[in-house]
């Protein structure tokens, strides 16, 4: 079960570059490599799913709970010769005081080697207590390697390697400079998501191909070696075929594309056919049972969204006609009235009673925790199992003039939300949140939307047939 966990001691060290590096470095040695990401992120395991081949899969307690993520990782890691995990922010930071968030306690429970990504700008000598320190705070965890980051030449890099062999027990394994040609732009949301970048494939290449000529890969898969098996506590779960006869619609483009890759499979394991949506190009809607619009970076497409109104249209009178739809940040700013920023502003589809405006700074960030009203949420019943729902939220946008009798499905007792602790704006068979769900065992949303969809169907179907 060999794997590499790499961390930092803070974030924006260069773990997204070494982590993509790595995945298609050693994929182009023949290795099957399965990457995965701490925590709840988008972009990030776009580029390493790109580079390595397969869909990266997030890893995370907050959401799925301990022994979950440890199942999903070691169900998702059999079948790989080498996982990746790559941390966020640094290895002891987390949401709680005690650490059992943090990237060293999932690191602890997977039983993975760790390298240390080290910003080293500024630094030479000075590594050596750092890295010291970092062993020293969690004598469990396995710092079985060091990777320095925009280093600043050979010489540079010879002062670090001596410095941490002769103070430390860690291995050096080499040393990035700091050259623009291996950044990463970055936007106000993070990386510029890999779909959404033409020259990513050769960006991707041009990374991997400094990461092979100056980090000693072979040292490194010796290292992978030192992870210890762990066992599962459950089998794989299986869906059953549901729903083998619903067709979603699912936007997939240049302004939408951030979806878990476990949730669109179990989309695909309860029997459902994905039908991707193009907001773009395509003209109207495909017939459909119901239709999904994940995040992305609408802002940046707003023209674009907005000149293709025919869609718009298309959208508005299906989900005025009862079409079950969820939206989730991006989804919802693109249901709304108008989309504002930079002093532009652009038509959308006008289904939400309300305007969309980008901000400076983030109108809401992190975790969130949402108690779901049963009475009020469209397709969550209380015989279904929890109404807690453990979700997160990055946006920078908020919704302007919405009526104050409008119906929200989550109360937030964690975060943000739409406005005054609500989330979940319904609107008929429409739920529309800032807040991003993952399918988990205590909140399988994929199944109970699905539910939904069919319970709408079918009635859909009898009322047609009695007015026959």
């Amino acid at each position: 079960m060999a794997s590499l966990f790499l961390s930092a001691a803070h974030k924006s060290s260069g773990k997204t570059t070494l982590s993509i590096g790595l995945c298609a470095a050693l994929s182009a040695r023949g290795l099957s490599v399965q990457p995965f990401k701490k925590g709840p992120d988008y972009i990030d395991p776009i580029w390493l799913g790109m580079a390595a081949g397969k869909p990266c899969y997030n890893l995370d307690f907050f959401v799925a709970g301990r022994q979950e993520t440890i199942d999903d990782y070691c169900h998702r890691a059999r079948a790989a010769d080498l996982s990746l995990i790559e941390g966020n922010k640094g290895l002891y930071d987390g949401i709680d005081l005690d650490g059992s968030n943090s990237n060293a306690a999932l690191a602890r429970a997977i039983q993975s080697p760790v390298i240390l990504v080290i910003d080293v700008r500024g630094t030479m000598r000075g590594i050596a207590p750092l890295l010291i320190g970092y062993q020293v705070f969690d004598k469990e965890v396995n710092i079985a390697g060091v990777i320095a980051n925009m280093s600043g030449g050979k010489r540079h890099e010879s002062k670090l390697r001596a410095a941490v062999e002769e103070y430390t027990d860690i291995p050096f394994l080499g040393a990035l400079e700091n050259t623009p040609e291996l950044g990463l732009d970055e936007r106000h949301l993070g990386l510029i998501p890999g779909y959404e970048d033409p020259r990513s494939r050769q960006k991707i290449a041009s990374i991997a191909s400094a990461v092979s000529d100056n980090i000693d890969l072979d040292r490194l898969l010796e290292i992978s070696q030192q992870a210890v098996e762990i066992k599962p506590a459950t089998l794989p779960l299986r869906q059953k075929l549901e729903f083998p006869d619903l067709r979603i619609g699912i936007a997939r483009d240049r302004a939408f594309g951030f979806y878990y890759p476990g949730d669109l499979e179990a989309f695909e394991q309860a029997g459902a056919r994905l039908i991707t949506i193009d907001t773009m190009q395509d003209s109207s809607l495909p017939a459909l049972d119901g239709l999904f619009i994940g995040g992305g970076f609408p802002e940046r497409h707003a023209a674009e969204l907005a000149a293709n109104s025919s869609l718009r249209q298309s959208i508005k009178s299906a989900i005025e006609a009862g079409l079950p739809t969820y939206a989730e940040c991006g989804g919802l700013m693109y249901l709304s009235r108008s989309l504002s920023w930079h002093d532009s502003s652009h038509d959308m589809v006008g289904v939400l009673p309300a305007s969309c405006s980008m901000h400076d700074k983030p109108q809401g960030r992190g975790y969130v925790k949402l108690d779901a009203l049963d009475e009020q949420h469209p397709w969550l019943c209380s015989d279904q199992g929890s109404a807690s729902v453990r979700a997160h939220e990055f946006h920078y946008s908020s919704l302007e003039g919405l009526p104050d009798d409008s119906i929200f499905a989550y109360r937030v007792e964690r975060g943000t939300g739409i406005q005054r602790k609500q989330d979940g704006l319904v609107y008929r068979n429409l739920l529309a949140s800032y807040s991003h769900q993952r399918n988990t065992l205590s909140n399988p949303w994929v199944k109970r939307f699905l539910g939904f969809v069919q319970s709408h169907k079918v009635s859909h179907a009898n009322g047609v047939a009695n007015a026959r």
